[in-house]
């Protein structure tokens, strides 16, 4: 029997691996079972099937593991010696999202395999079984795993674009998907309607929007909300915003 080390490089995902948040990365299927030869029988069918493959002998031992940021599932025994597999689901709902679980159980048990499948499982198998349906059930799961790695991509790069806008190009985002016209904007912000097509303008090539309706697509995804408040004409150029633009004070 091997160490304690060496059951956690079995389980642990390498900290340097290059595919680390890539949703196109080689997928990992994670294994928890307290049979060792389970555990095996696991690994040898992963990796026929083209994937790689990491065993934990406990729900502790692979909790204490970081996340795999890869495409990835777990195929996990419902009955395990430390956590309860239901415990374990909810646990990984709540911090792992992105790894859908697979459960394969000794015997069949109808009222937990509908809590499991309510809880969000992709499938809850009985042995004994062919192969089949476990690598379908997995292929399955490391689709779903990619579609939530490549949301969750798309987001953060969302985010980046987002952040790099200055406040005025925020505030003209927000004001432009929420259906505000370029004059009705100047008065929002107390512009001039000259400033407030060049805002949009930056804004639009900085957020690679090429028209309104992926701008609005996007404000959704932000969560992005206008707060319309008039500003009097005054205070733009008080801040000096486009000073040469504002109005000249007669007074």
């Amino acid at each position: 029997m091997g160490s304690g080390k060496a059951k956690a490089r079995r389980c642990a995902m390498n900290a340097r691996d290059p595919h680390i948040g890539n949703p196109d990365a080689p997928p990992f299927v994670f294994v928890i079972d307290a049979d060792a030869s389970v555990r095996e029988s696991f690994e040898v069918l992963i990796l026929s099937a083209g994937w790689r493959a990491r065993t934990c002998g406990s729900a502790r031992e692979f909790l204490e593991h970081s996340r795999a940021r890869v495409p990835s599932c777990l195929v996990v025994n419902p009955w395990l010696p430390d956590i309860d597999g239901l415990d374990l689901q909810q646990r990984v709902a709540a911090d792992r999202d992105e790894l859908p679980i697979v459960f394969v159980a000794e015997y069949g048990d109808v009222p937990t395999a509908v809590r499991a499948m309510k809880a969000g499982a992709v499938d809850f198998l009985t042995k004994p079984f062919h192969e089949g349906p476990l690598v379908a059930a997995i292929s399955d799961a490391i689709e779903r795993s990619r579609a939530a790695l490549k949301h969750v991509a798309q987001l953060q790069d969302l985010s980046e674009r987002h952040a790099r806008l200055t406040p005025r190009e925020r505030e003209v985002m927000a004001l432009v998907t929420a259906g505000r016209l370029n004059k009705q904007m100047a008065a929002d912000l107390g512009i001039s309607e000259i400033t407030v097509k060049a805002h949009r303008g930056r804004m639009m090539r900085k957020m690679r929007a090429h028209s309104l309706a992926p701008l609005v697509d996007m404000a959704a995804r932000l969560g992005v909300r206008a707060t319309i408040a008039t500003v009097p004409p005054s205070r733009a150029c008080q801040e000096g915003v486009d000073r040469h633009l504002c109005p000249l004070d007669l007074g």
